[in-house]
C-alpha cells in the first residue's frame, strides 16, 4: 500500500514469495479507496518450478490470480524455466501473456521471439554482473531491445538483505558509485536504479521500509553523465548472487551462453 501511495505502479509477485494474498488485499484496499484503478496497474507474478507439468500450470496461474484478488495478470512468467516448453497451457492474450524469464540464452529468445511469445525478458541484471567476457549483461539487453523485447532487472541493488557471513559484495558501498552518488548528493540506491532506467531498462527494487520504498521511486530528478554510466558499467565483481548451482549438470542450464 505504500509503494502505491508512493506512486508505483508496476509489481513484480511470485508464488514462492508466499505473500501474493497479501499484496492481493493491499490493491484491492487502495481500488476502493480510489487511489488507483485496475487498469492503472501493471501486475506481474510467476509460474514455481513444482508448476511445470502442462495438467497443472494453468491452475497455478489461476491460483495466483485468486490470491491476488485479480480478473487478470498483466504478465505471467515462467519463474525458472529449465525443461519447460515456453507457452504452453498459458494464456496468450494481451492479458496474461507467458513468456520465459531469468533466461539468459540467446538463440532461446530468438526462438520465442519468432514464436511470437515473448514481450519481456526478467534477468539478474546490476552493475557488477560479469557472464563471460561480457559486463552487465550489455549484449543480451541490445539484442533484447532490437527485438522490441523489453528487459526488467530485478535485484538491480545487489541484493543487499542476502543472509550475513555470505560475500555478496555490496553495490552500495562500492567506490566508484558512491564518488557518483556524492556528486550528485543523491543515495546510491538511486544511483544505481538511475543507471538502469536511463539505459532503457525496468528496475524492481525490493522494500519492506516506507521510508525506502518512497526515496527509491525519487530517481526521476536527474541525469548520469557518458562518462558516470562508462564508470558504473566498469565495475567489475565475477558473480551472481543466484547461480543455480544445483540445476548446473541440466542441459537447459541458462548461465552457459558464450557472451
Amino acid at each position: 500500500m505504500a509503494a502505491i501511495d508512493a506512486g508505483y505502479r508496476h509489481f513484480d509477485c511470485a508464488y514462492v514469495y508466499q505473500n501474493e494474498k497479501e499484496v492481493g488485499e493491499g490493491i484491492q484496499e487502495k481500488i476502493k479507496e480510489g487511489v488507483v484503478k485496475r487498469s492503472d496497474l501493471f501486475i506481474v507474478s510467476k509460474l514455481w518450478c513444482t508448476f511445470h507439468e502442462k495438467p497443472l500450470v494453468k491452475g497455478a496461474c489461476q491460483k495466483t490470480s485468486a490470491n491476488l484478488k485479480l480478473n487478470y495478470l498483466d504478465l505471467y512468467l515462467i519463474h525458472w524455466p529449465l525443461g519447460f516448453k515456453a507457452g504452453e497451457e498459458l494464456p496468450t492474450d494481451d492479458k496474461g501473456m507467458s513468456i520465459p524469464s531469468n533466461r539468459d540464452i540467446l538463440h532461446a529468445l530468438e526462438e520465442l521471439v519468432d514464436a511470437g511469445l515473448v514481450k519481456t525478458e526478467r534477468i539478474l541484471n546490476k552493475p557488477g554482473l560479469k557472464h563471460k567476457s561480457n559486463v552487465s549483461q550489455e549484449e543480451l539487453i541490445k539484442h533484447c531491445h532490437c527485438k522490441g523485447i523489453a528487459v526488467r532487472a530485478y535485484c538491480p541493488l545487489g541484493s543487499p538483505d542476502r543472509p550475513s557471513g555470505m560475500d555478496y559484495r555490496m553495490l552500495l558501498d562500492d567506490p566508484k558509485i558512491k564518488e557518483i552518488a556524492t556528486k550528485h548528493n543523491k543515495t546510491p540506491a538511486w544511483i544505481l536504479l538511475h543507471f538502469h532506467i536511463q539505459r532503457n531498462v525496468i528496475a524492481i527494487p525490493k522494500s519492506v521500509t516506507p521510508q525506502r520504498i518512497v526515496e527509491n521511486f525519487k530517481v526521476f530528478e536527474f541525469e548520469l553523465t557518458k562518462e558516470e554510466m562508462a564508470a558504473i558499467l566498469s565495475v567489475n565483481r565475477n558473480w551472481r548472487v543466484y547461480t543455480m548451482s544445483t540445476c548446473k549438470t541440466h542441459k537447459e542450464y541458462p548461465f552457459s551462453a558464450e557472451y
